[in-house]
């Protein structure tokens, strides 16, 4: 929302030290700008509703304007907003007056606003023996030190998503820096609704880890200075489609036939790992903080998984 302009001083202060909050607390650079613009968002639908000061903020205010943004146009594409974007709206909401409570503005009221439910879609899932042909496919003999340090990074790729069970969005911003060897736990700090967790990973994936960040990745880099743990054979960040792409190369590069025609995706490693975690007996409150949902619910699902397969 750039096009929006705030005419109320205090509006545009309480924005820019939220962001300048966001980014002491650590919170990625994505989220450090999209947060922001969706307090403007909100701060323009209240301009527009007479109320100028946050004080005088009451509940019916946020009912206001999640109708507004529920019935709003897509200014894009057309036609409505997506129920992601409108629950990413809330959250934005909730955070920003997690911000102002903290800031001793304890009055100001919540959102009362339920999220909306997405609609699932079939969730594929690997077996265990699968997981190991894919970290198997990445042993393939290399030809030069570059095809090494692919090799290296796509077994990174499978510890970070399978065996860290990261979301697509979270791996692909992960930093080197949020990775603690020492205490082996990676900082997620760009995990889904804006929450942060701490992830623990066993010797086997610091293995996997270390050996790609401190032997192959400079090589990649090329002398470039970058934060980002993924990195092209152009020496630049990768994207979630990039790394998806290199997870279908070795898909098709194991000898399994069932794993060659299952639908692969970053998400079904993630979706695999908690299912195998709750088949080896850990308890369901443990894998749900490991995968970083809100609730039990989300990772009760999983329990269907394990009945299946």
């Amino acid at each position: 929302m750039k096009k929006l302009i705030l005419k109320t001083e205090s509006y545009q202060y309480i924005e820019e030290s939220f962001r300048q909050w966001l980014d002491v607390l650590g919170f990625c650079s994505g989220s450090i700008y999209n947060m922001p613009s969706i307090a403007r968002e909100f701060f323009y639908f209240l301009e527009n509703s007479g109320v100028t000061n946050i004080r005088n903020l009451e509940q019916i205010h946020i009912k206001r304007y999640y109708d507004h943004i529920s019935t709003r146009a897509n200014q894009r594409r057309g036609g409505g907003l997506s129920k992601n974007y409108i629950n990413k709206q809330v959250q934005g909401v909730e955070k920003l007056l997690e911000y102002l409570h903290h800031k001793g503005l304890h009055t100001l009221p919540t959102t009362g606003i339920r999220l909306l439910k997405l609609e699932r879609s079939e969730i594929t899932i690997i077996t265990p023996e699968q997981a190991k042909m894919l970290y198997k496919a990445t042993e393939t003999e290399p030809d030069n030190i570059k095809q090494e340090a692919t090799n290296s990074r796509d077994r990174a790729m499978l510890t970070i998503f399978y065996g860290c069970g990261l979301r697509r969005n979270e791996g692909e911003h992960l930093d080197v820096g949020d990775i603690n060897f020492d205490t082996g736990t990676l900082h997620v700090k760009r995990g889904k609704n804006y929450k942060q967790r701490f992830v623990p990973f066993n010797k086997t994936n610091s293995n996997h880890l270390q050996q790609y960040v401190y032997d192959y990745r400079p090589i990649l880099l090329k002398g470039k200075t970058e934060g980002r743990l993924f990195i092209s054979v152009k020496g630049r960040p990768m994207t979630g489609g990039s790394l998806y792409c290199r997870l279908k190369q070795l898909q098709q590069k194991t000898d399994d036939t069932e794993l060659q025609q299952k639908t692969l995706t970053l998400h079904a490693l993630r979706h695999s790992i908690a299912t195998h975690l709750l088949q080896n007996g850990m308890p369901l409150e443990k894998i749900s903080r490991f995968l970083g949902h809100s609730s039990l619910e989300s990772t009760q699902i999983y329990t269907h998984l394990v009945q299946t397969h």
